[in-house]
């Protein structure tokens, strides 16, 4: 599999949801996933007032930087530059990718939700450095979007979208390596890790069937 875009140093995307912790603190929860592995967390609280995102963002970024891993916030560009976040990521109603890279400069990563191939070529031609391509499986959080699309979609996104795509929707061990054949990067979770019971064994197992089965698909003939 070719990527254009080598600064994406992660495949398993964290995406946040304080409601669905069972009760755990947020800041505890993800914590426990970056013990576990995970380099990558996108805060996405769409139900709060900006100062509260941005003191969650304030408490994730000095998490994030603890683990060296990388601290994404949701359509908030304003809160991204307040907290030093190291980038974006935008649904399809957010402000165009051009504009939030006058903002957010050329170092920070700007990633684009996207539920078609179409979609993920306008995002990559726009300048997103990777996207998130889902629901691939059926998941409750995702039904608003529509059917799910199946791996074929992630296989068919993989020949014609050069930037990273990470699979979401439904996602979890047993699912990864028919996503990761089908020739995504990685993968986003929100579930798979938040509502575990152990995080961070959770984080690990799922970092442990990306690596097998991303290395035998690399392997494998074109």
């Amino acid at each position: 599999m070719r990527h254009r875009n080598s600064r994406i140093d992660f495949d398993l995307y964290l995406i946040t949801n304080r409601h669905q912790t069972g009760g755990r603190s947020l800041e505890v929860v993800v914590r426990e996933a970056l013990a576990g592995g995970v380099r990558a967390v996108q805060l996405r609280e769409k139900d709060l007032p900006v100062r509260d995102i941005f003191r969650w963002a304030e408490r994730l970024r000095s998490l994030t930087a603890e683990y060296g891993a990388k601290l994404l916030i949701n359509d908030r560009v304003d809160v991204c530059l307040a907290v030093g976040a190291d980038g974006v990521h935008l649904r399809a109603d957010s402000l165009p990718i051009p504009s939030v890279r006058k903002l957010v400069g050329p170092d920070r990563l700007i990633g684009q939700s996207t539920h078609s191939v179409t979609e993920g070529i306008e995002a990559e031609q726009a300048g997103a450095d990777f996207v998130v391509l889902g629901p691939i499986y059926d998941t409750p959080s995702k039904r608003s979007m529509g059917k799910p699309l199946g791996p074929a979609e992630i296989r068919s996104a993989a020949g014609r979208v050069l930037i990273p795509v990470l699979a979401i929707g439904g996602i979890r061990p047993g699912r990864i390596r028919d996503v990761i054949e089908s020739g995504a990067r990685g993968v986003a979770v929100v579930s798979a890790l938040l509502e575990s019971p152990n995080v961070r064994a959770s984080a690990e197992a799922i970092l442990r069937e990306l690596k097998t089965t991303r290395s035998v698909a690399d392997e494998a003939p074109v």
